[in-house]
């Protein structure tokens, strides 16, 4: 829900586009992508993938970042290079994930050798022209009549590399690859963000210090990756974590937020209805067995705007459900949580979501916006508890300083991503110089 702050980008930056560069040697990349070089032949998976481990680099190819400028080293601020890579789906299976390594052309100044950052991008869409590692390279995306895009995690990775630090940015499982791309889906995602960082060090040949980031979406991404890092990765050097407005708790979120005239603040109402499509699509892709039980809850309104919103950016998913109530799209007006309570299988899907069940092994900063109307407050602060009774080193950054204005539009959501975002990066700069990780978790019950 930052597709506001897309938009603001697109006006605030204005960087030429620079040509593309010599990129890093690709290691152990095998099937390296040749020919043509059209974007869409990259983002087809071999078939049927190779036997590897998580992280190995299937094809890579350098690119130009539209947002760029020539370098006596090539692009200012980064040489960019796209890459496929081995992770693993929901389900532990051998899934092929796109995404972007970023070099930069800065110096780092920090001690040790160059870190690695890995952005865990917030929300895109489902549509495979969302993938960032897509979108880095357009001015603006723009396909007639609703379909705008712009990569508003520039935002994010331009600062980094400001810093010296190298970036890796996952697409995600199935945005960019013909897979479904399974929208806050606790373990694909973490599996997607640990392999970038094995992805990245096998393109480069290079082990390093790094860092996990990201904010909604991205917040839960880096939150899952986090706690899964001990049995999932435990050979990287994570030294910190930063999770802004991490949907932790998908429940919680779609169970217990009030209803205004059948409106939902949170991830389902208001600005945000189109979400509850992403979710569902992702829902079946994964389960099958629960096409069924979604066929039946939804109406005719339903099942359109979950086919339609399947081929989205987000921005075009506000446009087509915005203001209207998730009730709109659902059999009989029910509510999404009568829907859940009702099904033992989305009630047990939905519940596999939770994060906060693992001891994430490396520090994490947790912001959380009081008045945030998308993802809401009490679910962030229980994540903070929960890791904190786990024994994690946990720093909750709580902004309370915002009225709530206008709920349901996401400009709660969208006016804390700038001050959190820029106080993690200080916060994980720190984290890579070695100081020690603050905690307020004896002043969280």
């Amino acid at each position: 829900m930052l597709a506001v702050l897309a938009l603001t980008a697109t006006a605030a930056l204005s960087v030429g586009a620079g040509s593309a560069a010599a990129a890093p040697d690709s290691g152990s990349a095998t099937g390296s992508s040749s020919g043509s070089g059209q974007a869409g032949d990259f983002y087809l998976p071999p078939t049927p993938l190779p036997d590897g481990e998580p992280g190995q680099i299937l094809r890579s190819e350098p690119y130009a970042l539209a947002w760029a400028m020539p370098g006596q080293q090539g692009q200012l601020p980064a040489n960019a290079t796209r890459i496929m890579y081995l992770s693993a789906d929901t389900h532990g299976e051998p899934a092929a994930v796109t995404g972007t390594y970023l070099e930069p052309t800065l110096p780092w100044h920090g001690p040790g050798p160059r870190p690695l950052i890995a952005v865990a991008p917030g929300t895109q869409g489902q549509g495979d022209q969302c993938a960032p590692s897509k979108t880095l390279a357009e001015l603006i995306h723009y396909t007639f009549p609703l379909d705008i895009w712009v990569s508003y995690e520039m935002i994010t990775v331009y600062a980094l590399l400001a810093r010296g630090m190298a970036v890796v940015m996952t697409d995600y499982h199935g945005l960019g690859t013909p897979a479904v791309h399974d929208y806050v889906n606790r373990a694909a995602e973490a599996h997607a963000v640990l392999d970038s960082v094995r992805a990245a060090e096998a393109l480069t040949g290079i082990s390093r210090p790094s860092g996990i980031f990201g904010y909604s979406q991205g917040g839960g991404a880096a939150a899952a990756a986090a706690e899964l890092q001990g049995e999932y990765a435990p050979e990287l050097d994570v030294r910190g974590t930063y999770a802004g407005a991490p949907p932790a708790d998908l429940r919680d979120l779609m169970l217990s937020a009030p209803a205004v005239n059948g409106i939902i603040p949170g991830v389902i109402g208001g600005f945000g209805t189109g979400l509850l499509g992403y979710v569902l699509n992702g829902i079946v892709a994964n389960h099958p067995e629960t096409a069924p039980i979604i066929d039946a809850a939804t109406n005719p309104a339903g099942k359109q705007m979950m086919a339609e919103l399947a081929d989205t950016c987000i921005g075009e998913a506000v446009f087509r459900t915005m203001l209207r109530p998730a009730t709109w799209y659902t059999t009989g007006g029910r509510m999404p949580a009568q829907i859940i309570d009702s099904s033992p299988e989305l009630s047990a899907i939905i519940d596999e979501q939770r994060i906060g069940r693992r001891k994430p092994i490396a520090p994490v900063l947790i912001a959380a916006g009081t008045n945030d109307d998308v993802l809401t407050y009490p679910q962030v602060r229980r994540l903070a508890v929960d890791w904190c009774a786990h024994g994690a080193t946990v720093q909750l950054d709580t902004t309370a300083w915002l009225p709530p204005l206008f709920p349901s539009t996401a400009i709660g959501h969208l006016l804390a991503y700038l001050p959190a975002t820029f106080a993690a990066h200080d916060w994980l700069t720190q984290r890579l110089a070695g100081a020690p990780a603050p905690s307020n978790c004896s002043a969280l019950p």
